[in-house]
């Protein structure tokens, strides 16, 4: 079985991801950095989602970052608990997890990992970039020794969801996203505009869910209800937008990727508008060598049939 980590700043959509990357793989562990809500929620919501699944094992959860790269002392990052509840889960209650988080750092976690299981470990990254390029900075040779690195995060020359040109992982922390895209590990990007195209879950899709009356369809619909009412205030989609979970079943199950193309990617990070968008270079402008594959067509279909499997199968 295929070995990954997950970095996370769990809420929301991040919360099914696990649940699918606990189906598909063996999760060495999940790391949490400074993204959605706050930091200490989204370490909750990680282990309450863990625990939805009982796995078998256990998966051990790491505190991270707590704030972007180069972020001053106390600085507070953009949350969005206008999109994911206050809690991260949609407002909904679950009960306190028993699992407490290790006391090791995440970062270290990653590293050790690596090391220790050398062109093994791939990474599920669902987040800001953080833990993930300091790992890279404070032990350079692990990014030859990474299997592959999966990101949600930017876009593909489409409108951002935070200022217009950027999507919020790499808003958050733009300068982790340019390291992490130029490290030398193999790398699979899906964007925010991808999982507009490829990843909602429309009403007769949420009927279908709603059905299957499972403690994973529950949880599912208990979470993502409230991004709903977001997204079709604010976009006019009227639909579970499903960002995390379709990059991990993409990871997963490859043949839902029907197109994709090896393109350079970078960050823009000193941008006075466009702080935080990715320029990927279609048209090789800036004549360099590719450092990403791109998803370009996701089967939407089978993506969801991949997702009310999964939550079909948590009783």
């Amino acid at each position: 079985m295929r070995r990954v980590i997950i970095d996370s700043d769990t809420a929301g959509d991040d919360t099914t991801a696990i649940l699918m990357a606990l189906k598909y793989f063996k999760v060495e562990g999940v790391t949490i950095v400074a993204g959605n809500v706050a930091f200490d929620q989204e370490v909750e919501n990680a282990l309450t989602t863990i625990e939805t699944y009982n796995p078998g094992y256990k998966v051990p959860v790491y505190k991270g970052y707590q704030s972007p790269m180069i972020a001053l002392p106390n600085a507070k990052h953009d949350t969005v608990e206008e999109i994911q509840g206050g809690n991260g889960m949609g407002d909904a209650v679950f009960p306190k997890p028993q699992q407490e988080p290790e006391n090791d750092h995440a970062v270290d976690f990653i590293i050790d990992t690596i090391k220790a299981n050398p062109g093994e470990i791939e990474i599920l990254a669902l987040a800001p970039l953080t833990n993930i390029a300091v790992a890279i900075k404070k032990a350079p040779e692990i990014a030859a020794d990474i299997k592959h690195i999966w990101i949600m995060g930017g876009v593909n020359n489409r409108l951002g969801n935070m200022n217009v040109s950027a999507e919020y992982n790499f808003y958050v922390d733009p300068e982790a996203a340019r390291i992490v895209l130029n490290a030398s590990t193999a790398k699979t990007m899906v964007t925010w505009d991808a999982s507009l195209d490829f990843g909602v879950m429309y009403e007769e899709d949420i009927e279908e869910i709603q059905a299957l009356n499972t403690k994973g369809s529950k949880f599912f619909l208990d979470i993502n209800s409230f991004v709903r009412e977001f997204e079709l205030a604010k976009r006019g989609i009227d639909g579970i937008t499903c960002t995390d979970s379709l990059l991990v079943a993409v990871a997963a199950v490859p043949e839902l990727m029907l197109q994709a193309t090896e393109y350079y990617v970078d960050v823009e990070t000193q941008g006075q508008f466009a702080r935080g968008y990715n320029i990927v270079d279609w048209e090789e402008e800036f004549k360099r060598e590719p450092n990403c594959r791109v998803a370009e067509r996701i089967s939407s279909q089978g993506f969801k049939d991949q997702l009310v499997s999964l939550l079909a199968e948590i009783q």
